[in-house]
């Protein structure tokens, strides 16, 4: 009897089963199906003083450029489009379609009385009066390049996508260094004089260029629209020195009177051809090195001593390079948790000798080469970070005597998330610091002086938090952030923008509708475009007043129209409560597009739960591969459970020291809930799947809940957190290393599982040591589990991101969940887009 109602149960899931060659050919045609099918989404504004034109594309490949007049609130085409038209076919010789200009950009006088239009390769003045057209010479758009000692020194939060493209006119060649975030540089491509490089970027990220002797000769920053970058030989004119110092490139001083430089493990001084040791002690075990901090007076400069950590490497082998037959072993840096790392101590030159700096305050540093100078030269700042990111300091030091004073210290019994919620703006003027802290319970800015290390008063406070801060206006005492959960009646990941006083006054919520926001302002700074999106709302443009957010007007309502008619639908955002019954989880759900609720359907959760961020999409989006997962027969769901970010702190903290736990009781709670208003869910048949943190988390899922998921798909997985990076997993899991390292580690869990299991790994991973997953693989086998194991010759970090390896999971899961051979109706058509 049993026999037989198992046989019905295998039948009946077949009978329903959805991986046939049909639903492949929709869910691979979703891609193409649906590409441009959403209009008046890309609003970007270029403004013209109290006024901004865009590019709208509309259906049928029409598009129309739109002048705004936002103080006197009005819209209207930025020309005559038909006379614009007359004018280029005459001069092209060419019948040019009004709806369809050939124009890929304008750019209008500050009258307005002209406009220039770029036409392939020529730039053509129009005069509004008449229409009359006129070429202009040596058009085309070029970065301002920046002298090395005004220039900002990292990148900024990575922007819109965008090229830049450097063209050496030197006599010399050139090096291309990107400054990125943490300010390190790192070298890109040599240009030889008369070449150009195109470079691939995004808005904000920053470009130095070096000189063959390595100093700094001009630094770019990355605009939203490609740009040229020009590079002559010479070097811009600089820019009044601001505190922070820094110097100029190449550890140059800001005077440009002199340099210091590094040879031999030791510090060396130059002036002009004269060179003088500044010290000799230096050596392998302890040496000198730069960045070098010079005071802005050239006076001072700070460097470090450093005692080398063990510099572990990684080896892996390329079993297949295309260059050749033979295998290739790759070697690369990688400090893993527990690995003794680089011990800098700050060192102080002034006025030709060393004065010893008391590191009493900061004796056991995460590697850090950052100073800040006042603008007085008399003192600078540093901020420690303990290794173990328990305790971090600011800690001011007098350039005259060496001494230290604690300005604020930060403490916790879990962790300071350094990577990812640190602000620290040193008002100079009025001796402040603007700093970010979770001491309330949520993340939130507060106002320090300087010389006391009072706290003045907090900034921001209640229970939301900065997402983060886009601009400190020291002259208006006001503070423009990114904030989440300050409307209670929205999602609490909802981006929305404000702006509040030093002293916590006049908190101004600058952006209303519900929704994810993205906010630019005009030049001017009066006003700004904003532009809001859920999964479930395409995007809606508004201009919006700076001063005090008022809605001035809708720009753009975004068309889906085509999308919908097409058969889009959107994800379901879906939330319910967490494993304490009290705390809202929140999640969206991918139906297929041939959904039938009356029969069910097995769930496959897509899973990344690392702290470092909150991970659910909230924004419109129109492509993604768990929609197409979904067209197999699948209900994709994901959800962000406690231990990631973006919530309260103690939100966040589950995550300390226990990784493993990965929000699994939330989600499950989340998803038992769903299965009560969504019967079509199948809680009996529940896969999980994802890459990296979440590869560990989709096998952590089947080896501690076993009895809830029942297969998985873990993609190049950080499988324990003794074989990932140090600086993600010290973060999270504390140092030093202790028993928690094992015991949820899933080498050690191994044994635990039960279910279908598909591990994948790239051989040429340098994210995630592939090493990691290996020591998997070998545990399985000495418990004699059974499993499938895909590694990917040539592939780095990610292989379900791949053609081949997103056909394997597909394939992988209408096995295991639905007993169902993969295009059962037919064997052509394997999954060709990426």
């Amino acid at each position: 009897m049993k026999a037989a109602a198992l046989s019905c149960l295998v039948l009946c899931a077949s009978a329903f089963a959805q991986g046939t060659k049909e639903d492949y050919d929709r869910a691979n045609s979703l891609q193409r199906r649906f590409a441009n099918k959403v209009y008046r989404s890309d609003v970007r504004a270029n403004w013209i003083g109290d006024r901004f034109w865009y590019l709208l594309n509309l259906p049928g490949g029409e598009k129309q450029f739109i002048l705004v007049d936002a103080a006197k609130a009005t819209k209207a085409p930025a020309f005559d489009h038909e006379r614009v038209a007359k004018a280029l076919s005459d001069r092209l010789q060419k019948e040019i379609d009004p709806k369809r200009l050939p124009i890929e950009k304008i750019d209008f006088a500050p009258d307005l009385k002209t406009v220039d239009l770029t036409v392939g390769a020529e730039t053509l003045r129009c005069d509004l009066a008449d229409y009359s057209l006129t070429k202009v010479e040596g058009g085309g758009d070029r970065l301002t390049p920046m002298h090395p000692d005004a220039a900002p020194r990292a990148s900024a939060s990575t922007g819109e996508e965008t090229f830049v493209t450097f063209v050496n006119a030197a006599s010399f060649e050139i090096q291309l260094f990107w400054l990125e975030q943490s300010g390190a540089a790192i070298a890109y491509s040599k240009i030889a004089p008369g070449d150009s490089f195109r470079q691939h970027t995004y808005a904000g990220h920053v470009w130095a260029i070096a000189k063959p002797n390595g100093d700094y000769l001009a630094i770019f920053q990355a605009d939203t629209e490609p740009r040229i970058a020009l590079i002559d030989g010479s070097t811009p004119a600089r820019a009044a020195p601001r505190g922070g110092g820094g110097g100029g490139g190449a550890g140059r001083s800001p005077d440009g009177s002199k340099r210091i430089a590094f040879r031999d493990h030791n510090a060396i001084l130059n002036r002009g051809d004269n060179e003088t040791p500044i010290t000799t002690n230096g050596s392998e075990s302890s040496y000198y090195e730069g960045g070098v901090f010079w005071s802005p007076n050239s006076a001072s400069a700070v460097f470090f001593r450093t005692a080398p950590g063990e510099k572990r490497k990684i080896h892996i082998v390329e079993s297949s390079p295309r260059d050749q037959v033979q295998p290739k072993l790759r070697t690369f840096d990688y400090e893993k948790p527990g690995d003794r790392l680089d011990h800098p101590k700050p060192v102080l030159w002034r006025d030709g000798e060393l004065i010893e700096i008391d590191d009493s305050l900061f004796p056991n540093p995460w590697p850090s080469r950052r100073v800040e100078w006042a603008p007085d030269s008399r003192s600078f700042i540093l901020v420690y970070n303990q290794r173990g990111h328990q305790l971090m300091r600011v800690v001011r030091v007098d350039a005259q005597t060496g001494q230290s004073k604690l300005i604020i210290e930060e403490k916790t019994d879990t962790f300071i998330d350094y990577t990812n919620k640190i602000v620290r703006h040193f008002l100079w003027d009025t001796e402040e610091i603007v700093w970010m802290s979770e001491r309330s319970g949520w993340n939130h800015l507060y106002l320090f002086d300087m010389k006391t290390g009072e706290l003045k008063n907090p900034i921001t406070q209640g229970q939301w938090v900065v997402r983060g801060v886009d601009r400190v206006d020291a002259e208006k005492r006001q503070i423009w952030f990114r904030a989440g959960g300050i409307h209670p009646a929205q999602d609490p990941y909802h981006v929305h923008y404000c702006r509040v006083d030093f002293d916590g006054s006049n908190l101004t919520i600058l952006t209303q509708g519900d929704g994810t926001h993205t906010v630019s302002y005009s030049p001017n700074g009066q006003w700004m475009l904003d532009v809001y999106s859920r999964v479930d709302l395409p995007p809606v443009t508004e201009l919006r007043r700076a001063s005090d957010g008022s809605l001035v007007m809708e720009i753009e309502r975004a068309d889906a129209s085509e999308l919908i008619a097409e058969g889009w639908k959107p994800p379901v955002r879906f939330v319910a409560k967490g494993r304490d019954g009290q705390t809202d989880i929140y999640g969206i759900l991918f139906f297929p597009m041939n959904h039938d609720p009356t029969k069910k359907y097995p769930v496959i959760e897509n899973v990344y739960a690392g702290p470092q961020g909150s991970h659910v999409r909230k924004n419109f989006a129109i492509n993604d591969m768990r929609q197409s997962l979904a067209e197999l027969g699948f209900i994709v769901v994901q959800a962000d459970g406690m231990g990631t970010s973006n919530r309260s702190k103690a939100f966040h903290d589950v995550c300390f020291k226990n990784l493993a736990d990965a929000g699994f009781p939330d989600r499950i709670a989340w998803l038992r809930a769903a299965a009560q208003q969504y019967p079509s869910i199948d809680l009996n048949r529940v896969g999980i799947y994802g890459g990296s943190a979440g590869g560990q988390n989709a096998l952590g899922g089947m080896l501690l809940h076993g009895d809830f998921y029942k297969a998985a798909v873990a993609d190049c997985g950080c499988h324990d957190n003794r074989m990932d990076k140090v600086w993600w997993n010290e973060q999270w899991m504390g140092y030093p290393l202790g028993e928690h390292y094992d015991q949820q580690s899933n080498v050690t869990l191994a044994p635990k599982l039960q279910g279908k299991l598909l591990l994948m790994v790239g051989e040429l991973d340098n994210n995630v040591d592939p090493a990691s997953t290996m020591q998997v693989v070998n545990a399985l086998i000495r418990a004699d589990k059974d499993f499938e194991l895909l590694v990917m010759p040539g592939i780095g970090h990610g292989t379900y991101g791949t053609p081949y390896g997103r056909r394997r999971l597909m394939d992988f899961f209408v096995r295991s969940l639905w007993n169902a051979e993969p295009r059962a109706a037919g064997e052509t058509n394997r999954n060709t887009e990426n």
